[in-house]
């Protein structure tokens, strides 16, 4: 299993900023799909969600600052 996770790391190593805005949009379109097949199911725990988009969007925040130094 190590084995594998150590060539896609090498493969994402590759990507170019073009692939990288490929993968983006290929999980966002995932993502509006799960949305939309399982409506209900989101909505009742939607606190989860949010909870979960706001650790992320304030850790990758601070992992950009960091990186400006």
């Amino acid at each position: 299993m190590v084995k594998l996770i150590e060539k896609a790391m090498a493969a994402v190593r590759k990507y170019t900023v073009v692939d990288m805005g490929f993968f983006k949009f290929l999980m966002v379109t995932f993502g509006i799909l799960l949305g939309v097949y399982f409506t209900e199911t989101i909505l009742n725990i939607i606190w989860l969600v949010w909870i979960i988009f706001i650790v992320s969007a304030v850790w990758m925040t601070l992992k950009i600052f960091s990186y400006m130094k």
